[in-house]
């Protein structure tokens, strides 16, 4: 794929217009947390109706697509919330769906999946992030909606971004989990053109950083993953039509631990009664040590599709299991 530069500010503004009414314009709450280092706030995406902010990126996507072609299907690739927005406005539309996952998916995803009437179609993880890196798969049918660099897609998860700068304008910085940047470089491209002076620092989960590698090796790189709960960021590379946008509009990124995100979810669940998935969680721990400076900090809550087997072991302190 043709490597992506630029996000103009125009799609995302036209995105905005385009998902009025279909979406939830989510909440910006602050965070209650003792001695937080910064103004610390909570854009909750997980409030979205199928419980992450992918509803965005799918419906500009699939709202620009070619009609004809819809009515073939959609499918994607996901490991469960791309899944469910791609699955949730092909139900709305009336068009077939099939979701392509990796075999580690939770049934937490899987189930809602098939409650919104998709099928899925479980790979390896490694066919499955093939998919991922080739924008489709040849034995599956219907318009292919990528989850990561479809710049109709990023243009979506930009509203985000515009959201928050209507709601704070006097933001510092803005920490977004970072999976395969399609998040993150949406929000940082609103940002950039409306207030080029807020940080935008992507959040990774040290078992599966390819940001932080890629930077330091000045170019994608390829890393060894390590499985964890933590299942909707931390992909094995940056994707290359990704980089160039990536280098231009993100800010320093923070990696952090495992135990640190569980505890950053057990804040959100006693403390503020917010229930959001591992990758979520990454933005918050970001923020809670301090990295992110002094100022107003918003972190983007990007879904709130955890199992319940990992919501029970965070409520008890643990750190869930792996799949």
């Amino acid at each position: 794929m043709k490597p992506i530069e630029s996000i103009p500010l125009e799609a995302i503004q036209a995105a905005q217009e385009r998902l009025q009414g279909k979406i939830v314009r989510t909440p910006l709450i602050p965070l209650v947390a003792d001695d937080a280092p910064s103004e610390i706030f909570l854009k909750l995406e997980n409030l979205q109706p199928i419980g992450s902010f992918k509803i965005r990126g799918s419906g500009n996507a699939m709202a620009m697509a070619d009609p004809k072609a819809l009515q073939e299907g959609v499918y994607t690739a996901s490991a469960g919330n791309m899944a469910q927005g791609v699955a949730w406005n092909a139900q709305r539309m009336g068009v077939p769906c099939s979701v392509v996952v990796p075999d580690t998916a939770p049934d937490t995803k899987l189930e809602a999946i098939a409650r919104l009437g998709a099928t899925a179609i479980p790979l390896p993880f490694d066919d499955w992030w093939r998919v991922i890196v080739e924008h489709g798969h040849p034995d599956v049918a219907g318009t292919f909606i990528h989850p990561v660099s479809d710049p109709a897609v990023i243009a979506g998860n930009g509203t985000i971004g515009l959201e928050i700068l209507e709601d704070l304008p006097d933001v510092d910085a803005v920490l977004i989990p970072y999976g395969g940047g399609g998040l993150s470089c949406g929000i940082a491209s609103a940002m950039k053109a409306l207030r080029p002076e807020v940080r935008v620092h992507p959040c990774e989960v040290e078992t599966a950083a390819p940001f932080s590698a890629s930077l330091e090796a000045g170019r994608p790189v390829a890393i060894d993953r390590r499985p964890s709960f933590v299942d909707g960021i931390g992909g094995k590379s940056v994707l290359e039509e990704m980089w160039p946008l990536a280098q231009a509009v993100l800010d320093e990124p923070f990696v952090v631990s495992v135990e640190a995100i569980v505890e950053a979810l057990h804040l959100l669940l006693t403390r503020n009664r917010v229930v959001a998935e591992g990758a979520a969680g990454s933005a918050v721990a970001a923020a809670l040590s301090g990295r992110a400076s002094a100022g107003k900090i918003v972190c983007v809550v990007s879904g709130g599709n955890l199992s319940r087997s990992a919501l029970a072991a965070i409520l008890a302190g643990r750190v869930p299991e792996a799949r």
